[in-house]
């Protein structure tokens, strides 16, 4: 059994600093990572975190266009490799902010 508590540091190093700089160069020329989070999580088999990412525009675009670049940068980055010491990427999901001013990025990581 893993025991895992959110005030508890994780195990191993985090890996949302390298996680920031690799989304940083993998990102296409109109978007830039405005913000970023974690919040750990844990299931009854892995340990890790979910980490949140505000991607913003460089020019507004209409909601379809928007909802279209999500899909875009989803299926981009699902065929990223990761190269994280101790995690791999397991999921991940972009879908457009609620303001419609930019993008809504979450990356799942598990510990290896």
């Amino acid at each position: 059994m893993i025991r895992w508590s959110p005030a508890r540091p994780l195990k191993t190093r985090c890996p949302h600093g390298r996680l920031r700089r690799l989304l940083d160069k993998a990102l296409p020329a109109e978007l830039s990572v405005a913000a970023s989070h974690l919040r750990p999580w844990a299931s009854a088999n892995f340990v890790g975190a979910r980490h949140h990412f505000t991607l913003q525009l460089q020019d507004k675009l209409d909601a379809t266009a928007l909802s279209a670049m999500a899909a875009r940068l989803q299926d981009q980055l699902a065929e990223t490799e990761w190269p994280l010491f101790q995690h791999i990427v397991a999921d991940l999901c972009a879908q457009p902010a609620p303001d419609q001013q930019g993008l809504l990025l979450e990356i799942l990581t598990v510990e290896d």
